[in-house]
């Protein structure tokens, strides 16, 4: 059976509104909805047809980018997605302005589950001559690290685990808005689960269900030889956890070298200077002098 539609008024190729190929994957529609939006939003373009330009983008975004409602356009035409767009109305209810709108849109005011851990900083000063020859210092951070109880699962031990009720474990959420050109679909992070697309039914008692907690702990860093005032040395996963199967952040150490009552550094050359008498200025001569190692 091939299901029949009633003829629609002509409508410009929802590909060509947008500028893409047919094979445009969601990353490239994703992008030309943004070119031509931010070109015809009325904010910006001040040609008496922007207006319709921007809805018409709009309208060709919501259907290429729905997988199931493409898949419906790319066999029926617009007669397969007919009476399916939202419907525009009076108004900017929920959007504070022209950003707002794509920020909204593209998530960049919805929470998002992180990719790793936070980073960590920490400030140590050395001294002038162990900056010259390198030292190990042992540094004690505090950090949030991976709960040992519930080993970051979040869940009391024993109990169980269940599928996220806010996304139905899919980790994300749908949210209209509507704007006076239409109507946009944001996907978010669920809120509920933080993306993890599970919830714990009874919290684990040491990390009150954070799946981590905050330790103390002592890490030695070796300090280079010659290293500079500023210098910052990166030390990979060892900041603060990201929760479980999330890569740890890094921590950054940033060295103070501190000034010396003899020595003065140029670059790699290491400066003193030394008080002479009328009589060795003059005739010259030989002098004792301090050197870094003595």
């Amino acid at each position: 059976y091939v299901p029949t539609f009633p003829m629609t008024t002509s409508k410009r190729d929802y590909y060509e509104v947008l500028g893409v190929l047919r094979d445009a994957t969601q990353e490239d529609l994703k992008k030309a909805f943004r070119k031509q939006a931010l070109k015809f939003h009325p904010d910006r373009n001040k040609e008496s047809d922007a207006g319709e330009r921007f809805k018409e983008v709009n309208e060709a975004y919501q259907v290429l980018s729905d997988p199931q409602r493409k898949a419906q356009y790319d066999q029926f035409g617009h007669a397969g997605v007919n009476g399916q767009q939202g419907r525009g109305f009076d108004g900017f209810e929920g959007f504070g302005g022209f950003g707002d709108i794509f920020d909204s849109f593209f998530g960049g005011s919805s929470r998002q589950a992180p990719n790793r851990g936070a980073d960590l900083e920490f400030q140590i000063n050395v001294s002038f001559r162990d900056a010259a020859f390198g030292v190990p210092r042992e540094l004690k951070i505090n950090r949030m690290e991976t709960c040992d109880r519930c080993e970051g699962g979040k869940a009391e031990p024993g109990t169980d685990v269940v599928e996220c009720p806010g996304c139905h474990g899919e980790g994300k959420v749908r949210r209209t808005q509507r704007t006076f050109f239409g109507q946009f679909e944001q996907v978010t992070t669920c809120p509920t689960c933080q993306g993890e697309k599970q919830t714990v039914q009874t919290a684990c008692k040491k990390c009150s269900g954070r799946g981590k907690e905050r330790k103390s702990r002592k890490i030695e860093v070796q300090i280079p030889a010659g290293i500079e005032h500023g210098t910052k040395l990166l030390i990979h996963g060892e900041g603060e956890t990201g929760g479980r199967g999330v890569q740890s952040g890094d921590l950054y150490v940033h060295i103070g070298v501190e000034n010396d009552k003899i020595f003065d550094r140029k670059g790699d050359d290491i400066l003193m200077t030394a008080e002479l008498d009328i009589a060795m200025a003059t005739l010259g001569g030989i002098i004792n002098i301090e050197t870094l190692d003595g």
